[in-house]
């Protein structure tokens, strides 16, 4: 196939492309390479003929009618977003244009093409929208918010009908982008899909996250910084399982529908954190940490609370019955499983980078 993958030296994004550069498929990678790209999360794959990165910004409209058109797609698969929610407070500007204003810069360049196609390829076109949970708002936490004590919740789940209800610029903005995607659908009959995925958790994601910066504090023995009192849910997903869930969507994947993805795997964060400093005890105890200058007994004595996000959601929590009864798709990791993964990936590199 001949995929265009927009954002793919970004953390999704990229381990999308390892994947489909390792069955063979030629990709034009269109990535702007902020601070949230990595050239190392890509750097194999660009070895390869069928692979090409091409640095521009999405929201040049001329630029993308001219790539689109040039490389002439099977798909097109757009992860490109500003996602980091605190930036999307301290400074929107960008949340907007890139999100908003660079997937209606795509849609109108793939629009453009997908009409000058030949009526065979037309109907196999796809343009895959990657978005989030997020643009949900939150859910009733299991928790009751003013005793602390455990109360009878209705704990439901978003579900694909879900009213939209964002909570931060961040999810606004994605919010708009999915609208853009359907409308072009339902005006112009583009083939397009969408997927809303809970929390992704996997290697090269940007240190900026909750995961690796816990890791990477930990690891040399620097604070870790937990909002308000870390009770927020959320349900995390390994990144090689959303991948798969992607693939599906895009070869069997009914047009102009939703799917969530999520793997039914709630969490509070504080709790995640210590899980994740128990595992890194067993691979490199403190005691043996060489960073460890403070004397710290353990990794859970790094744990900092400090003021928590503004408009910061409760609890995240996806149904992805849909995806599993009518795709098949159901994840291959745990959290168990896929913190191992990721701890021995943040493990290697850590090793790389101090030799």
């Amino acid at each position: 196939m001949k995929i265009l993958v927009t954002g793919g030296a970004g953390f999704i994004g990229s381990a999308y492309v390892r994947k489909a550069a390792l069955r063979g498929d030629e990709l034009l990678i269109i990535d702007k390479m902020t601070y949230a790209s990595s050239r190392a999360a890509i750097a194999k794959i660009l070895l390869s003929t069928r692979v090409t990165l091409v640095e521009k910004d999405i929201c040049d409209q001329q630029e993308m009618v001219q790539l689109v058109a040039g490389f002439g797609p099977d798909y097109i698969v757009h992860f490109a977003a500003e996602s980091h929610v605190d930036n999307s407070i301290a400074s929107p500007d960008n949340f907007i244009q890139t999100n908003i204003m660079g997937t209606y810069s795509l849609l109108n360049a793939a629009l453009a093409n997908w009409q000058q196609l030949p009526l065979e390829r037309r109907h196999a076109f796809r343009f895959h929208h990657v978005s989030t949970d997020e643009v949900y708002g939150d859910l009733p936490h299991p928790d009751d918010a003013n005793t602390g004590n455990r109360q009878a919740v209705d704990l439901d789940f978003f579900v694909e009908t879900t009213p939209y209800r964002p909570s931060s610029p961040y999810s606004a903005s994605k919010a708009a982008s999915d609208h853009l995607v359907k409308a072009w659908n339902r005006t112009y009959g583009l083939p397009v899909t969408i997927s809303n995925c809970s929390n992704n958790f996997g290697p090269f994601q940007h240190p900026e996250k909750l995961l690796p910066k816990t890791i990477l504090n930990a690891l040399s023995c620097q604070k870790i910084p937990i909002f308000g009192d870390g009770r927020n849910i959320r349900d995390w997903l390994f990144v090689d399982d959303h991948i798969d869930a992607i693939d599906l969507i895009l070869t069997n994947g009914r047009v102009g529908e939703t799917y969530n993805v999520g793997a039914n795997a709630e969490i509070t964060n504080i709790d995640l954190v210590k899980i994740i400093l128990d595992k890194l005890e067993v691979v490199k105890p403190i005691s043996e940490n060489l960073s460890n200058d403070a004397g710290y007994k353990s990794y859970h004595d790094l744990i900092t609370y400090v003021e928590d996000r503004f408009g910061h959601d409760l609890r995240y929590g996806i149904d992805a019955t849909k995806i599993r009864l009518e795709l098949g798709w159901q994840p291959s990791n745990t959290i168990d499983t896929g913190l191992d993964k990721l701890i021995a990936f943040a493990m290697q590199r850590d090793e790389v980078n101090t030799n």
